[in-house]
């Protein structure tokens, strides 16, 4: 059956809170008339040396603490101390937590190749101890687990008992959070602290509307104040069958949640001893009413504007630059749509940075060389590689393992494979995210590996090393639209038919023994007669292998599920083409074909 450990990264922060609150008063600069245009140089040489950037949200050393504090926390299964029931699972339990964890999270990174770790400020609240922002902690004393309460809903928990255990774990969660506040440390500043040492340099990412709350906008704990009057929220952010709840963040349309978000973006730049900005648009991609007016866009632009006149006010105090960019989704034209107008702000040189992404599984076919083109040379471009490889659920061969998604921080592999063809196209480095999700299940043999974090912004490093390539896939949960990239898959082929699909890949040199395996996946009971494949307009291929085993393993995940077949093909690895590949695959068959899948491989030259 499936782990309900698949579920733990949407379950543990998923939605909403809100207590009554005071609008701020407004800064000058929102009440007087728009800024002229930043007058940009060009591109910096700065970001040369920023090329292998490690993503970590507000609860990065604190998810398993048992790995950064290993002296102090252990995993074991906890009874209830009410009901004196056993937990569902194992919990991470010990302390006080230190500040050594964060410093070990970071000498982690540092021993393994990151030159810039973008550490994420804040959800909805504040989530380190701000002296000028609601902070998630405000008013809570140790052992509240009331204080809590309100945001089960939001985790979609309901049923009295399954509260409980809720209100047990995160209790217990959110008191390192309080323990590091009674030893007078704050971590964010204690993260800038421990990248200094390892000569990391220190970014900081603000998530511009985070709907871990959304579900229970005047109950959950995760809520900035201003949060749970409706009128400062969207109205018309969704359509169809959209979750209504998920979509209902803050309009920045209105002047008093502009004045929130610079207040906190303010703090970190100013206060905090941090060298660069990142906006978050993936957390999430809500800003103004969709179908924005030319004035909504330019005053959004404005505002832009003064972030980076911020940033810039601060490189001169400091006497170093602080490039200022944001991570977004790759839909250009749905961005604009709600305010963000990208092209603007790289073209004008307010964006130093843009780092297009996906939602949750990582991007495989974002076209970076077509962004380039659009946005010209004065932004640089990172790629994304995200922890999901794609909705494809997979298992152990026993079958005792089952998850609906493969963590890819498990897989080099896969994590070179998405590099590569991110770099292929050319990307100036690599922004991780999500990596660290990985090691939260605490799935047997689910680990992630740091050291697949190495030269990974290099193609001369990752060419003739074994890859394994995927498609993006399409499912409910992982595809957030019309934000994310349409997915190639599942596509059906009818008799007779083809259909083409395309991948960035890189070029794999000739003379090392590699070749080129193509494995697609269908629904099981599709039962084709023939099945050509070709690779680059090359003759079909009709030889291929049904099997059940994935092309790499993915930690314990070895196996496709009985719901799936797989078909392996091999080529020549000089079929592949530096930058986009076409994959052709035909249904010679009399019925029609469901493709769910496809795996691609760069492997030793089997006989």
């Amino acid at each position: 059956m499936e782990s309900e450990s698949s579920k733990t990264r949407r379950d543990f922060l998923r939605s909403g809170l809100v207590s009554a609150a005071t609008v701020p008063a407004l800064p000058n600069w929102l009440t007087t008339t728009p800024a002229e245009p930043q007058t940009a140089p060009p591109k910096k040489p700065l970001l040369d040396n920023h090329r292998n950037l490690f993503n970590g949200d507000t609860c990065t050393f604190f998810y398993n603490p048992e790995l950064w504090q290993p002296e102090d926390y252990s995993l074991k299964t906890v009874a209830n101390p009410r009901t004196g029931k056993l937990g569902t699972k194992p919990v991470a339990v010990g302390g006080p937590f230190k500040a050594s964890a964060i410093h070990r999270f970071v000498d982690q990174l540092a021993d393994n190749g990151i030159d810039t770790f973008v550490i994420n400020a804040n959800a909805n609240r504040a989530w380190y101890p701000s002296k000028k922002f609601p902070s998630i902690l405000d008013g809570y004393k140790r052992g509240d687990r009331d204080f809590f309460r309100g945001h089960a809903i939001c985790q979609g928990i309901r049923e009295p008992e399954a509260v409980e255990e809720f209100l047990d774990n995160f209790t217990r969660f959110m008191d390192r959070y309080q323990d590091l506040i009674d030893a007078g440390v704050d971590w964010l500043a204690e993260t800038a602290k421990a990248c200094r040492r390892r000569k990391i340099s220190p970014w900081v990412s603000i998530r511009m509307n985070d709907m871990h709350g959304a579900a229970n906008p005047e109950g959950s704990f995760f809520n900035h104040p201003l949060f749970k009057q409706q009128e400062m929220r969207l109205q018309r952010a969704f359509y169809g069958f959209q979750s209504q709840t998920d979509r209902q963040g803050f309009n920045f349309e209105k002047a008093e949640v502009r004045a929130m978000m610079w207040e906190q973006i303010r703090e970190v730049v100013e206060d905090y001893d941090y060298e660069g900005l990142e906006l978050d648009w993936w957390r999430q991609p809500l800003c103004c009413e969709p179908n924005a007016s030319p004035e909504t866009i330019a005053m959004m632009n404005d505002w832009f504007r003064q972030i980076k006149a911020l940033t810039q006010r601060k490189a001169k105090k400091t006497g170093k630059p602080y490039p200022f960019g944001m991570r977004i989704p790759g839909s250009l034209g749905a961005l604009k749509a709600i305010g963000i107008d990208i092209v603007t702000l790289c073209r004008e040189g307010t964006l130093d940075f843009i780092i297009p992404g996906g939602y949750w599984p990582t991007t495989w076919d974002m076209p970076n060389d077509e962004f380039r083109q659009q946005l010209g040379d004065r932004v640089t471009i990172y790629g994304s590689i995200d922890d999901g490889a794609n909705s494809l659920t997979t298992q152990n061969e026993s079958g005792t393992i089952k998850e609906r998604m493969r963590y890819i921080s498990a897989s080099p592999e896969i994590v070179r494979a998405n590099a590569a063809g991110k770099l292929a196209t050319g990307v100036h480095g690599i922004e991780w995210f999500n990596f660290f999700c990985t090691d939260q299940p605490n799935i047997p043999g689910m680990r992630a590996d740091y050291t697949a974090l190495r030269n990974i912004d290099k193609l001369s490093f990752l060419r003739g090393k074994p890859k394994q390539y995927c498609f993006s896939t399409a499912g409910a949960y992982f595809n957030p639209t019309p934000f994310e990239q349409p997915a190639q898959l599942p596509a059906s082929i009818d008799p007779f038919a083809q259909r083409p699909f395309r991948l960035a890949m890189c070029a794999e040199p000739t003379d090392q023994d590699l070749e080129l395996v193509v494995q697609v996946v269908l629904k099981a009971g599709d039962k084709p007669v023939h099945l050509p494949v070709s690779v680059n307009g090359c003759w079909p291929n009709l030889k291929n292998e049904s099997t059940q085993k994935l092309l790499f393993p993915c930690g314990p995940l070895t196996h496709l599920t009985p719901d799936h077949v797989g078909y392996k093909y091999q080529f020549p690895v000089s079929l592949i083409t530096e930058g986009w590949n076409k994959i052709v695959v035909e249904n010679q068959s009399r019925a029609t074909i469901t493709v769910f899948a496809i795996e691609v491989a760069v492997c030793p030259k089997t006989v």
